[in-house]
This record gives structure tokens, C-alpha cells and sequence, in this order.
């Protein structure tokens, strides 16, 4: 059976995420039932992680295998022709048979976009940030300085998910101008992430920014380990995973 390795990009915000669940419309539900219709037949999508309720992805990567009957299926043009707007295939390959979307991940890139216009939100860009005001970056990056690096992320990661440990390799933490001029993007690449450690660092780096925490801060709730003592969770549509690196 050939495994087919999926490059998907896709906006999230009426998806319950992209693990398929019981309680709504999901993304990997989407490709599997079309992927059912090519193939006659129920087909597993494995994909290299989960991303929440309204989390956006431009390099999301998935893999299934096909029947060798389907092996010459064009399936990027298959599925993007059955599949909703709101999701693409970007690519479509075959891949080594000991390729895995999940199991073979190097590392993941994420991006988190804020809006800092203190006027207005332009509603094209609403689905995709989080309107912030009065925001001290050179606090926000002295914060982000101490966040990189190997450490224990216990305080960042939020109930739900059943891991072995919560030790992450963190590369420095980027900041750089959007697509408008009141957008400012933040980077987060890591060899693994916990449940929602992106949105919980960036609710950190936000309440920094604000005034309500100091930089040294970052550091003391980095050790403390206790998720309670960190700030709230910055909300889902600013987020978009980037790329996963193989």
C-alpha cells in the first residue's frame, strides 16, 4: 500500500480542531471522508499533531495509506476538488513507508499574530489575530529572551493530554512586522510542543507587554513549574502552525 504524505493548509475557525471528535466538524474528519469516497473504503489519516478549535494551518503535515488500487490517484487535485475552501492540500507525494506525520517530526514552527491598531480591527484580519493595545515590545523581547532554550515548560502547558515529560528544546522566540503595519508576529519553533504551550507563552509575553508582569517574571514562573501561577491563555485565531520540519 503506498503512503501518501498530505501538505495541508487550512482556516480554522469554524473547525472543533483538527483531530476528528464527536461534538462538531474537524479537519482531519473532512479529508477522511473524502479520502472514503476516492477509495470505496475508510481511510486513516495520521496527522503530525493537533491543533485547537479555531487554530489555523499553513504547513499542517498528514500521511494515510492508500490502496494499491488508488496508487496513481492525482491526490492533491482529488481531494482539493471535493474538499470545502477553508481547506487546501498544498502537496501530495508518496512517502517512505517508515515515514510517519507524527513519529518522524524534527520540530514544529507556529506564528502568533497580534493586532495593535488602538482604533479598529479590520474585520478581514479578525479571524486571524488577537487585538491587543499599548503594547511594550522591548519588555515583551527581554521576556522572550529567557523563554528560549531547554527547559521544563510545565507552566505552559494546559490539562488534557497525556505526555511522558514537559522537557522542550524552545529556539529563540522572533518578532517580526505582518502583512499589515498593525501586526506584529511572533515565532515559536520547537523540537515539541505541550497542550497549548504557544498560546500560554504568548499570554505571558502579552501581559508583559501590558505592564502586569516584569521579564524577571517570565523567568520565576519558568521555574515554578505550576501552570496556576502563569497568565491566561491568549486566544485561538492568532495562532497558525507554519511548518513542520522532518
Amino acid at each position: 500500500m503506498p503512503r501518501i504524505r498530505l501538505t495541508v493548509a487550512y482556516v480554522g475557525t469554524r473547525y472543533h480542531g483538527w483531530q476528528v471528535q464527536a461534538t462538531g466538524p474537524t479537519i482531519q474528519g473532512a479529508i477522511e471522508d473524502r479520502l472514503a469516497r476516492i477509495c470505496g473504503e475508510p481511510v486513516r489519516l495520521h496527522g503530525s499533531g493537533r491543533t485547537d478549535s479555531g487554530v489555523h494551518a499553513l504547513g499542517q503535515v498528514a500521511h494515510f495509506d492508500a490502496p494499491e488500487s488508488k496508487k496513481h490517484v492525482p491526490w492533491g487535485q482529488a481531494l482539493n476538488s471535493m474538499l470545502p475552501d477553508d481547506i487546501t492540500i498544498v502537496d501530495a507525494v508518496e512517502a517512505p513507508l517508515d515515514f510517519h506525520a507524527r513519529f518522524s517530526v524534527r520540530s514544529k514552527r507556529y506564528a502568533y499574530t497580534l493586532w495593535t491598531e488602538p482604533r479598529f480591527t479590520l474585520p478581514q484580519r479578525a479571524p486571524f489575530v488577537w487585538p491587543v493595545r499599548g503594547l511594550d515590545f522591548e519588555v515583551m523581547d527581554q521576556a522572550a529572551a529567557i523563554l528560549g532554550g531547554t527547559h521544563d515548560f510545565a507552566a505552559f502547558q494546559n490539562a488534557g493530554t497525556e505526555i511522558k515529560g514537559t522537557v522542550r528544546t524552545l529556539e529563540p522566540i522572533e518578532r517580526a512586522p505582518g502583512t499589515h503595519p498593525a501586526e506584529w508576529v511572533f515565532r515559536f519553533q520547537a523540537d515539541g510542543f505541550l497542550k497549548q504551550m504557544v498560546r500560554n507563552l504568548m499570554g505571558l509575553l502579552v501581559e508583559v507587554g501590558r505592564g502586569g508582569l516584569g521579564p524577571a517574571d517570565a523567568r520565576d514562573i519558568l521555574e515554578r513549574l505550576d501552570r496556576r501561577k502563569a497568565p491566561a491563555t491568549a486566544p485561538p485565531q492568532g495562532l497558525t502552525l507554519e511548518q513542520v520540519i522532518y
